[in-house]
This record gives structure tokens, C-alpha cells and sequence, in this order.
């Protein structure tokens, strides 16, 4: 197997993983943050990545990246699952907040690498994909990132604890 093909490879199972945790986390940390502007941000991710699951599906399929996608999506389980039942819960919610906007980062420039691939291999539906996603997930991460000032303005939930956040969730009128 040639290197950009076994590079290919490895970044479609990253991006996988990428977008099952842009699908779970950002969901879990919405509902333990109630209605507030971070959580709608990070619902907005949420069902943009959902909506482009079944595109992403059809760009693996083609690429012959079934297994990938499959293994992606088993790893992406995997560190979802560990994330919420262990670290989430020992760090506080602008901390796991942050943690989850640098996965979103990562899944990003991972996309960015693979439409350079996809560029040079000739897959223009990869990178058609690869294109539309990203025009539309930085837009959406950039509204995210201007949400941590929200933090800044309620330093007192911003410290609590995961643990402490999922016992007493923010009150849903939360502005």
C-alpha cells in the first residue's frame, strides 16, 4: 500500500471517530449545560454532523474505508463512553466545555488533511464532502468558541464539577 493511500486510510478513521464524538459529546455536554448559548452552539454541531453522517457513509463506501469507518466509529464509542462516565465528571464544565471544542479543532483539521488527499488522489466527491463540511463547521465552531465568554460572566458554574453539573443541571432559563 502506497503511503497516501495507508495516510487516506488513517485519517478516515479519524474522521469517523471525529464526527461520532462531534455527534455524542457535543450532545452530553449541551444537556449537562441546559439552555444556554454553549449548549445551543454545540447543538447546532451536533445535528450538522448527524445531518452529514449519511455523506460521509457514501464518501467512505466509495473509498473502499467501510472497515474504517467502522473502526472509527468503535473507537469514537470508546473514548465517548470513557470521557462521560470518568473524565467529565472530575473536571469542571468550562474545562470539559473547552475539551470538547479541541476534539471539534482536531475533527477539523483532520478534514482539512484529508480533502488535500482526497485533492491529490482525484476523489472529488471526498473532497466535495470535505469542502461542504468544513465550510460549515468552522462557521459553527467559531460561534462555540465565542460562547466560553459566557463562562467568564458565571464563574461560579463554569467550577463546578461534571459530577456536580449532572446532579443539578443549569436551569433551563439560563440567557
Amino acid at each position: 500500500m502506497k503511503d497516501l493511500d495507508k495516510l487516506h486510510a488513517k485519517l478516515c478513521r479519524e474522521l469517523a471517530q471525529s464526527e461520532h464524538s462531534a455527534r455524542t459529546h457535543c450532545l452530553r455536554e449541551a444537556r449537562r449545560l441546559g439552555d444556554t448559548p454553549p449548549a445551543r452552539a454545540l447543538r447546532e454541531i451536533a445535528a450538522h454532523a448527524e445531518a452529514m453522517q449519511p455523506r460521509l457513509e457514501v464518501a467512505m463506501r466509495r473509498t473502499g474505508q467501510r472497515t474504517g469507518l467502522r473502526l472509527g466509529r468503535a473507537v469514537g464509542a470508546l473514548f465517548s463512553a470513557l470521557r462521560h462516565a470518568l473524565f467529565d465528571r472530575m473536571i469542571d464544565t468550562e474545562r470539559s466545555y473547552r475539551g470538547t471544542l479541541l476534539g471539534l479543532r482536531h475533527g477539523v483539521d483532520v478534514m482539512r488533511l484529508l480533502r488535500a488527499v482526497a485533492s491529490r488522489e482525484g476523489d472529488l466527491y471526498l473532497e466535495a464532502y470535505c469542502e461542504e463540511v468544513l465550510a460549515e463547521r468552522i462557521r459553527l465552531l467559531g460561534r462555540a468558541e465565542r460562547a466560553l465568554s459566557w463562562f467568564a460572566e458565571r464563574p461560579a458554574l463554569a467550577l463546578r464539577s461534571g459530577l456536580h453539573s449532572a446532579l443539578h443541571p443549569t436551569p433551563s432559563r439560563a440567557p
